[in-house]
Formats: C-alpha cells, structure tokens, sequence
C-alpha cells in the first residue's frame, strides 16, 4: 500500500469532500440525539501544508489555498473555516485538517468517531492525533471491513465515509459492496463515498451500479476544475451520499456553483442529482 494522502492534503478535492462532510455533520446536529462518525480510511488526521509530502506536489495552492482569504465565502462553509482558522490562529494557512480531525471537532461530547487506517505507519500517527480524545476510536485494520466489522451503532445515527486510495481496479466497485453492506447493517447510515473523476466513461458502470444499490435514496454532488472530457488528469471528483439528510441538497445548490467557480483550473463546473430519488 503506497498512497499517503498528505501529498494531496487540502486540494480541490479535499476541499469539496470536507466541505460536504462537514454540513452533513451540521444537519445531524440540529437533533440532540447522539450520533457517530465513522471513516473508513482515515488517513492521518492532520496535515502540515508547509511539510515535504504537500510541499513537493503543491496541490493545496490549487485547493483551500484560493479560498483562505476569500471574501464571498457561502455561509455553510462557516463550520469548516472555523476549524481552519482554530488550526492556524496566526492567519498564515499551514495545517490543514483530515476528515478525522473534521469529524472530532465538529461532532459534541454526546457523539464518537470511529476511524480506521490500515497504512501501519499513518495508522499510528492517526493514534497519535487522536491521542487525548476519549470519544475517538482508531482501528489498525483493513477499510472494507468497517461495515460488518463496527455497524451498527446503538446510537442509531451513523455517518460513514468511505475514500480509498484508488490504487486497485476494483475499489470502485467494492465502495458499491461496502454501501450494500452498510445499508443492510443499519439502514438508515448515511453513507458518503468519494471517487476521483478522470474519465467519466470509466465511472458509467459505477454510477449503473450505485443506481442499483440497495440505498434507500442516494444523491450524487460532482466538482469539475477541468472540462469532464479530458482523460489525461483528474478533471474532478465527487460524492455519492446515501440518505443524504434534509437540507442538504439545497444547500449543495448553492455551494457547488461557488466552488465551481472559485476551484476552477481550466473549465469549472459541478453536477447534482439523485441516482436513486426518495
């Protein structure tokens, strides 16, 4: 397993996935009930921008680095510029924060995260971050498992992300197989699952086999910063979400378009539908 996610730390893809996971986080709190955020391969935690992984590729000068002083920033970024500005208290952007170190900052004292990193050497660093939290668990093990190995929760509100590496051929299709499993352990988890965008004709049989799943509903949020029919780079990425709460497609209407717009490299542009409606 060689992927480290820190030489992608805070690119426009982090950018959209954090932003999402962290209104998805937001709705669930506007209900006093307990919930659980759970990732599969959580990565790190933390990030240092100005460290050698992030330093030698860059990506995050593409990424949060255009919107660290943004002055029309959309309202539900509020929760994730936040933890930003918690991070970097001097105003200069160097750390930048994990969906781990997202979910244990917005989430309250009622709520746990569950992490899991299989990478050994991440994996103890991610204990290290964690370190001092008693809500947060982390767990050394193999991501796929986290569906049958921690669902479900007898909080019965669940948040589960999922975002591999993509270093297989089939991790899209095994994203498929752990939503299928999700849903069939707890119904009703929200599960979000992230995939890069390089040629959407490579991601027709994913979308047909989302579209077959058995999520109760499952709305689709795509970022573009290049045009969608350029093979050659990752010209996007996106989340499926399965039960996406109420709110949160209104709210995606009106910050897709900003992002689009702010991330743009080449040819900005978003989609949201619903691959499977209510």
């Amino acid at each position: 397993m060689n992927y480290r996610h820190a030489f992608h730390a805070g690119n426009h893809a982090d950018v959209l996935k954090h932003l999402i996971i962290s209104r998805i986080i937001a709705l669930l709190a506007r209900k006093e009930a307990p919930f659980v955020c759970l990732d599969s391969h959580a990565g790190l935690g933390l990030y240092d921008l100005k460290g050698d992984e992030a330093s030698r590729t860059g990506e995050w000068q593409e990424g949060i680095a255009r919107l660290w002083n943004a002055d029309d920033l959309p309202a539900s970024t509020d929760d994730y510029f936040d933890v930003l500005k918690a991070m970097n208290p001097d105003g200069e952007l160097r750390y930048y924060p994990g969906s781990p170190e997202l979910a244990r900052q917005l989430t309250r004292d009622q709520d746990r995260v569950l992490l899991n990193e299989k990478h050994p050497q991440d994996g103890q660093l991610l204990k290290e971050n964690m370190r001092g939290d008693r809500r947060v668990a982390v767990h050394l093990g193999e991501g796929w498992h986290v569906p049958r190995a921690l669902l479900p929760v007898a909080e019965k509100r669940a948040l589960l992300l999922i975002d591999p590496p993509f270093e297989q051929s089939d991790e899209l299709d095994r994203c498929i197989t752990a939503l299928n499993e999700s849903i069939s352990r707890m119904r009703q988890t929200i599960v979000a699952i992230w995939y890069p965008i390089k040629d959407e004709r490579q991601l027709k049989r994913f979308y047909q086999g989302l579209s077959k799943s058995t999520a109760p509903k499952l709305l689709r949020a795509e970022l573009f910063v290049h045009s969608p029919d350029d093979a050659t780079r990752l010209t996007g990425s996106g989340l499926v979400i399965a039960n996406a709460p109420w709110g949160l497609e209104d709210e995606l209407k009106e910050l897709l378009p900003w992002l689009a717009k702010s991330l743009a490299q080449s040819e900005g542009n978003w989609r949201l539908d619903w691959l499977i409606a209510e």
